[in-house]
């Protein structure tokens, strides 16, 4: 196995022109840890965060590295690997902080707890893209808040990469999905992947945006609402809810002060997909369901636009904050 990696790093928090290829040394891997040779890295919103010094924990600097998704292929095992094999295909994801154990880079080590099994038919574009939003939606719609068949669920931000794959998510349990996004343009795909209806919010206001989820709803609201925005428009769009329902905050890309509505009785649940996949069980059940939907063809990772190389990173970064994509930016090595 190479001594050295290609890998992203960056020494100062700060825009997508902080990001820098450098050359870091790769060591063997040793007791209870995995060496994977990445094909492909699936971007998330968390990253941007990361870099910037506003997500929830801050970088180690100088020279954090970067990044949670890869898909890739097994290189080498350490003693009492159990669970994967030197060969054999991979994604990674659970359990991994980012200033030391980041995976931009062209190989990783990481302990055998933070690298599941990619389905042998799922290529590395696809695995680069897969697990976080599905593990995320899984853990935040069924393990958190319950969903259950017939239900309706109001999806924020619906053309992201979790947004995505929570619509599939709810489609495959038999709830009714109900999307949001920005803009005219992305309507048509999310009605392609199972929304059953599409709320273009433009210019409208979470009042306008609630209303409308009782009209569709037939004046019941939904039972669930699963958001990644926070901030003022939260309290008015829970309006929307059914009573007794339930609201799954996994983001903060608002980060103004949500206040909470006064439509009780509801529930109010944080999710941290991170903390819920980093346990036993959580890792197990998320990785089953996101294996069986890969292998059946239920999940259909969206991938919006695959760019070539770790020197595409600081693009990937622009395009990521641009918000002009749907679904997953993948990097390919």
């Amino acid at each position: 196995m190479p001594n050295t990696a290609r890998t992203v790093l960056f020494h100062e928090i700060g825009g997508p022109d902080v990001l820098t290829v450098e050359d870091v040394p790769v060591p063997d891997p040793g007791p209870g840890q995995v060496a994977v040779r990445v094909e492909a890295l699936g971007l998330n919103r968390a990253e941007a965060l990361f870099r910037a010094g506003t997500y929830y924990y801050q970088p180690s600097l100088p020279a954090s590295r970067l990044g949670y998704e890869a898909a890739g292929a097994v290189e080498a095992v350490g003693e009492g690997v159990t669970e994967v094999a030197v060969g054999d295909p991979v994604m990674t994801g659970p359990g991994i902080e980012m200033s030391a154990r980041g995976v931009y880079a062209e190989r990783v080590v990481l302990p055998e707890t933070s690298v599941v099994r990619r389905p042998a038919s799922v290529d590395a574009v696809t695995g680069a893209a897969a697990w976080l939003t599905y593990t995320t939606a899984y853990g935040g719609l069924l393990e958190t808040a319950g969903l259950r068949p017939g239900d309706h669920v109001l999806i924020t931000g619906a053309s992201s990469g979790v947004g995505t794959a929570a619509i599939q998510v709810a489609r495959r349990i038999g709830a009714v999905p109900l999307a949001t996004t920005r803009t005219e343009a992305k309507r048509r795909q999310l009605l392609e992947l199972g929304a059953a209806e599409v709320i273009v919010t433009g210019d409208s206001t979470a009042e306008a945006v609630a209303e409308e989820v009782r009209r569709l709803t037939g004046g019941t609201g939904a039972e669930v609402m699963f958001d990644a925005i926070g901030g003022p428009g939260f309290s008015p769009l829970a309006e929307g809810l059914a009573p007794g329902g339930s609201v799954v905050v996994y983001g903060w890309l608002d980060r103004r002060p949500a206040e909470i509505p006064w439509n009780w009785p509801f529930t109010i649940h944080t999710y941290a997909n991170g903390t819920f996949t980093s346990t036993p069980g959580g890792r197990r059940r998320s990785t089953a369901f996101l294996d069986a939907g890969l292998s059946d063809g239920g999940f259909r990772p969206v991938v919006g636009e695959v760019l070539e190389g770790l020197d595409r990173i600081r693009d990937a970064h622009r395009l990521m904050e641009s918000n002009a994509h749907t679904g997953k930016i993948v990097v390919r090595i």
